[in-house]
């Protein structure tokens, strides 16, 4: 990785110290594959173990942050960037070889706004399985893919950076990225030869049905959020998250 900086990959980390080394070496990986200058960035969220330790090890810049709202945490991030080019990828997830060959090639087209990326699962099972299938039906009837999120770091300062909200933060920004390459011409895009490869940690810990059993014993609250009340939603996803790497921590 060159000093002379074009892309800035952004990594969210809280407590993160078993996934964030593979996430920067597939970041190396794709970054070898450009002629350019790649960064990345490791925001550490009320990190209590060695996830900066391990990522500057790896060659991040580390960042901090002590939200608990990951999209406030990819702003701060996005904040310290030096690259031109944002790129946004979840610590326990990887990108592929040509991820970011492929986000410069879209870009330089100039057909394109910014985008995301396809994502498949780093196992799988009949559950996970249908997991994916319905991902790929709501993305392709939606065309708000998210995952890897990329976008030259002008836009998101147009758009304010990432909907800074705990439920569906993924789901607003691609709208308001979509929404802001409609005024400027250009598409909001999807990633084609390369994809996101998603953790299967918290399916390996609590199994393969774990989101459809949520979806059922939440019901009410996925309902109250849909009509505008999302306080029982955002505790659900504080358990899913941000209490669940807590206690993955303390007992490591």
């Amino acid at each position: 990785m060159s000093d002379n900086i074009k892309v800035s990959v952004i990594v969210p980390a809280h407590n993160e110290e078993k996934y964030v080394g593979r996430c920067i070496e597939s970041v190396k990986q794709a970054a070898a594959r450009v002629k350019c200058g790649v960064e990345v960035i490791v925001v550490c969220n009320r990190c209590t173990d060695r996830t900066a330790e391990i990522a500057l090890a790896g060659g991040a810049r580390v960042v901090y942050d002590e939200s608990r709202c990951i999209a406030t945490v990819r702003n701060a991030g996005i904040a310290a960037a030096k690259g031109k080019v944002i790129m946004t990828i979840d610590c326990d997830n990887r990108m592929t070889e040509g991820t970011i060959r492929e986000v410069l090639g879209m870009l330089n087209s100039g057909r394109y706004i910014g985008g995301g990326a396809p994502l498949r699962f780093e196992r799988y099972s009949p559950a996970l399985w249908l997991n994916d299938l319905m991902c790929r039906a709501g993305f392709g009837l939606t065309g708000l893919y998210c995952g890897i999120f990329w976008a030259e770091k002008r836009t998101f300062d147009a758009i304010g950076g990432f909907a800074e909200k705990k439920a569906g933060e993924d789901i607003a920004t691609a709208k308001a990225l979509r929404a802001y390459g409609k005024k400027m011409g250009k598409r909001y895009g999807c990633l084609r030869r390369n994809h996101l490869i998603n953790s299967t940690r918290k399916y390996d810990d609590m199994g393969d049905w774990l989101y459809f059993r949520l979806a059922f014993r939440n019901a009410g609250a996925l309902i109250k959020a849909a009509f505008g009340d999302s306080s029982e939603y955002d505790k659900l996803m504080d358990e899913m998250f941000y209490d669940y790497n807590d206690n993955r921590a303390k007992s490591s």
